[in-house]
């Protein structure tokens, strides 16, 4: 018989997703004649469609692939160069300088902050924030390591700082942040990078929603810290930016400087492990889509998505309007896609979830799902269409 990885067992049954999917259907076998007046703001999946140059580039690939001498098979499993070079030139525009082979392009940020955990030995401590995007505790729990979590509150504004107490070895942190929409300043980024350097530690930081960032003297990327690249690996994404979630297209960032000490004395490289790693066990983005991020990551691409993300962070407005006017005290909407709140009387999230779908059948996400600190806290995001949006906001109202 198998030896199984036990440490699945330490893992909750149903992933949080999963879980809202199922009270959702729940609700809607046992009310089907209110299921078509379900409103979604729970799962932050996007509605707007893809850019039209995007798209183009999607047809002139596909067009490519019908003559055998344009055919694409396999390509390089860090990415083409074409699109590591458009990568490497929006950092550029955003003032940040990433050389464009430390870029390996995979389909999703996701996979890729899951799949990292393999290229650290099961004896390392993870640090966490709470509340914290699922899937950093899950793949480390999968793994066994220790995972030790530092608070997240209303009092720090859900950005939780160093404590030199604590000893960690892998950081995850993600600005503009998911669930709670909070965003560090170049200050507070330091702080994390000065503390990673003096404890040796590497940062695994989620920068999934950076096109989202409005103030511009915020940080997009902890590259714009320095020292960062001898301790930071940097995660992006277009499911968000241009759509991409039922596209897939990500980028994750291992600098060379990456060097680190072995037992044996030896010197290993996170980047070349990475690169073996993906060599191994991935075959590549497939050539049609990077053809599109290549053009999204354009001047032209871009002022595109930012056209659809003006028309998210409007959803995120009208959201934000309605719990101020509720008087219901939030962060995000305004750096990200996201807004998290407190429930209102005294509720709990999951009590929330399961009230609002009842009264007025809008779905969000309940903050217990992120952690011990989400419990009283729920997630809505801007993702929805303007007029869902509203309607669901007058629903609200109209409730509390």
């Amino acid at each position: 018989m198998p030896r199984l990885n036990e440490n699945y067992l330490n893992v909750q049954d149903s992933y949080l997703f999963a879980e809202i999917a199922r009270r959702v259907k729940v609700y809607e076998e046992e009310h089907p004649d209110k299921a078509g007046n379900i409103i979604r703001l729970g799962i932050g999946d996007v509605t707007r469609p893809l850019t039209k140059s995007a798209v183009e580039a999607l047809h002139e690939a596909v067009d490519e692939q019908t003559s055998s001498e344009t055919f694409r098979g396999y390509g390089p499993e860090q990415g083409y160069e074409f699109v590591r070079r458009a990568v490497s030139d929006y950092y550029k525009r955003n003032n940040v300088s990433v050389d464009e082979n430390d870029i390996f392009i995979s389909d999703g940020a996701k996979s890729d902050t899951g799949n990292i955990t393999e290229l650290f030995a099961k004896d390392n401590v993870i640090l966490v924030p709470d509340p914290v995007y699922p899937v950093y505790v899950d793949t480390n729990t999968m793994d066994g390591k220790q995972i030790i979590y530092m608070n997240g509150t209303e009092e720090n504004d859900f950005l939780p700082m160093p404590d030199d107490s604590v000893k960690a070895d892998i950081i995850y942190l993600c600005s503009p942040n998911n669930p709670t929409g909070a965003c560090y300043n170049k200050e507070q980024l330091k702080a994390w990078v000065d503390y990673a350097l003096a404890n040796e530690a590497v940062i695994l930081f989620d920068a999934a929603y950076e096109a989202f960032v409005s103030e511009p003297e915020l940080p997009r990327s902890i590259y714009a810290v320095e020292g960062a690249k001898r301790c930071a690996i940097e995660f992006g994404s277009l499911s968000k930016t241009a759509g991409f979630t039922g596209t897939r297209f990500s980028y994750t960032v291992v600098p060379k400087e990456l060097v680190f000490t072995s037992s044996n004395g030896g010197q290993m490289s996170l980047h070349d492990m990475w690169n073996r790693r993906q060599s191994t066990k991935f075959n590549g983005t497939p050539y049609i889509i990077q053809r599109a991020a290549e053009k999204v990551f354009s001047e032209e691409g871009m002022k595109e998505c930012m056209e659809n993300i003006s028309y998210y962070m409007e959803n995120a407005r009208v959201i934000a309007e309605t719990l101020r006017k509720k008087g219901i005290s939030f962060t995000g909407g305004v750096n990200s896609p996201y807004i998290w709140f407190k429930c209102p009387d005294d509720m709990e999230s999951w009590e929330l979830f399961d009230y609002l779908l009842e009264n007025i059948q809008v779905v969000g996400t309940p903050g217990a799902g992120f952690g011990v600190n989400g419990k009283n806290y729920f997630r809505l995001t801007s993702f929805g269409t303007h007029e869902k949006t509203r309607e669901a906001m007058e629903r609200f109202d109209g409730l509390f």
